[in-house]
């Protein structure tokens, strides 16, 4: 999958080779352990939709519900290869290389200025301002799997989860 932002007129983008899994009220390590709450109140809703929340102060994540509306889980993404935009992008990440843009769900946020005024947008709809799209596939055996990153107060067996997905080779899709 390809995730757009379009900024200003222009398209900022790339390919989605990081993401992690976080599924409903059950998942220690997702926001829903705590129910419906104004924070998790997209999570609830349709699927498709952006769950942009503000962690540790200062960062923006992105995030795409994922389930039938009323059952909340959600992938957060974690890091793109940059494909378009990219004086823009470099311009939202200065000081940093190209292979540091976009490496974390906070510098992807920073790099595409994806914010709160973005939560709840259809991620379906490419008229909109962000947007996932189908490119080209990638196949099985190009993704890892591992556990989820950051949750290390998360109780097992949520902290082990293999629901971190990464792929691997960029250039030989």
């Amino acid at each position: 999958m390809y995730l757009v932002r379009k900024l200003d007129g222009v398209c900022l983008g790339g390919i989605i080779i990081e993401t992690e899994a976080y599924q409903g009220e059950e998942d220690q390590a997702s926001h829903a352990r705590a129910g419906l709450t104004p924070r998790t109140v997209v999570m609830y809703g349709l699927p498709g939709r952006a769950y942009i929340y503000f962690t540790y102060g200062i960062h923006w994540m992105l995030n795409c519900v994922t389930e039938p509306e009323g059952f909340p889980a959600a992938v957060l993404l974690r890091a793109i290869q940059p494909g378009e935009g990219l004086e823009q992008i470099a311009a939202n990440r200065p000081g940093q290389p190209p292979q540091r843009w976009c490496n974390g769900p906070a510098k992807l946020c920073q790099a595409l200025a994806v914010d709160q005024k973005l939560n709840g947008t259809n991620l379906c709809n490419p008229e909109g301002e962000l947007w996932i799209e189908a490119r080209q596939p990638i196949l099985d055996k190009q993704v890892n799997t591992g556990p989820r990153v950051g949750i290390f107060s998360v109780p097992e067996p949520w902290f082990s989860k293999p629901w971190r997905f990464r792929f691997q080779d960029i250039n030989n899709r």
